[in-house]
């Protein structure tokens, strides 16, 4: 899937600067999605009832929670901005918290939630998935 983001910063340089709007617009597009408001006004985006992206836990600079490989962890959550997600990297799951500057790029952070969605996906039965159409009958 090919993922269209707005310009990142003056040089491309990222910085995070996705706005809880534009995170809900982007998570509506993913297929097989549902939305809803919990854990104290945090924007959760589920497929097939299951969390793939959280927007909020935070009250400084907007936040968000995604799923990731086990690679993918180890390598983000060293890096300024990010961190192993509170509550669910502590219960032993691979989950980044995108939480402050430089954090991701825009575009990165797209593509993380994208890859989230499809890691969440592949955890449903086949049954389920093809209930939600994420893969032919």
């Amino acid at each position: 899937m090919k993922i269209y983001a707005k310009k990142d910063g003056p040089a491309g340089d990222g910085g995070g600067q996705l706005t809880y709007q534009e995170f809900n617009k982007f998570c509506r597009t993913l297929p097989a999605t549902t939305y809803v408001v919990q854990w104290g006004g945090s924007h959760v985006w589920k497929v097939g009832g299951k969390v793939f992206a959280i927007g909020g836990w935070q009250h400084h600079e907007p936040s968000f929670t995604f799923k990731v490989s086990d690679i993918a962890y180890e390598i983000l959550k060293e890096r300024p901005g990010l961190r192993p997600a509170p509550y669910l990297a502590s219960r032993g799951m691979k989950w980044i918290q995108h939480f402050a500057k430089p954090g991701l790029s825009d575009r990165d952070l797209r593509d993380y939630i994208c890859q989230s969605h499809a890691i969440v996906a592949q955890g449903l039965s086949k049954k389920r998935r093809r209930e939600l159409g994420l893969i032919a009958h």
